[in-house]
């Protein structure tokens, strides 16, 4: 496994954190975590289904894609509690994973352009990235959580709305884009565990997840001043053969 260069289990990394990212922006984004349809008997009269949203909620009549009645302002007057909850746990999932898409890029251009031995004076002041992808690995793990928890919630509090109402609410694809999502940034978080763990058993101190010493300060040690003091005393008497006339 190449740790000492950028190796594909980063790049793939990188690349699956990027999309779950942006599948989460589309399920922020879509007005399709909740459906509720709502029947007429008269002929003449088409049925109406509402598309509920995090932000905006939409209705439209059967066969038509225009809004019959579209409301921008519904992210203030939410009364479900499981959208509610969304709209603070989905943004917040987005910018944990984005911090850790930002120090996965870090560690990959560490990689890639940083000098094998760091700078003496700064090698108690880096970051590796090995440190880099360790901690985006924990950041990519702690978004799917908060990711996932509710969006599962959605389908169980979807069954409890139609047995406190009618059996008219239906979960819509917006949920299986952030449960797809919140696989994405489990998946991304096992690969940098994975090159983390491959890794770290190298003998060099560069795959530890911060620098504690540059590894020339051990190889240029010099004794210190006691040592050479005790090997100074030691006197070696050498025997003197004199030769009488």
């Amino acid at each position: 496994m190449g740790c000492r260069d950028v190796h594909a289990a980063t790049v793939l990394a990188f690349l699956s954190g990027t999309a779950s990212v942006a599948g989460l922006l589309a399920a922020v984004l879509l007005p399709n975590w909740r459906q509720m349809r709502l029947y007429t008997f008269n002929k003449n009269e088409r049925n109406v289904t509402v598309y509920t949203g995090l932000w905006i909620k939409c209705a439209r009549f059967d066969g038509s894609r225009d809004c019959v009645i579209y409301d921008p302002q519904w992210y203030t007057a939410v009364d479900q509690l499981d959208l509610r909850v969304l709209q603070f746990a989905l943004p917040l999932s987005m910018f944990t994973a984005a911090s850790a898409l930002f120090l996965c890029l870090i560690g990959m251009c560490n990689t890639a352009f940083v000098s094998t031995v760091p700078n003496m004076k700064l090698a108690k002041c880096l970051v590796n990235s090995a440190g880099c992808h360790l901690v985006a690995g924990l950041l990519f793990l702690l978004a799917c959580a908060i990711c996932l928890t509710p969006s599962i919630w959605v389908i169980f509090y979807n069954n409890y709305l139609n047995r406190k109402y009618e059996p008219v609410f239906s979960f819509d694809i917006s949920v299986f884009i952030a449960i797809a999502s919140a696989g994405g940034l489990f998946f991304t978080s096992v690969l940098l565990f994975l090159w983390y763990c491959a890794c770290k058993s190298l003998p060099s101190p560069f795959w530890q997840p911060l620098y504690s010493h540059a590894p020339s300060m051990h190889s240029y040690a010099s004794q210190p001043y006691s040592a050479r003091s005790r090997l100074s005393a030691i006197e070696i008497d050498i025997p003197v053969v004199t030769h009488a006339s």
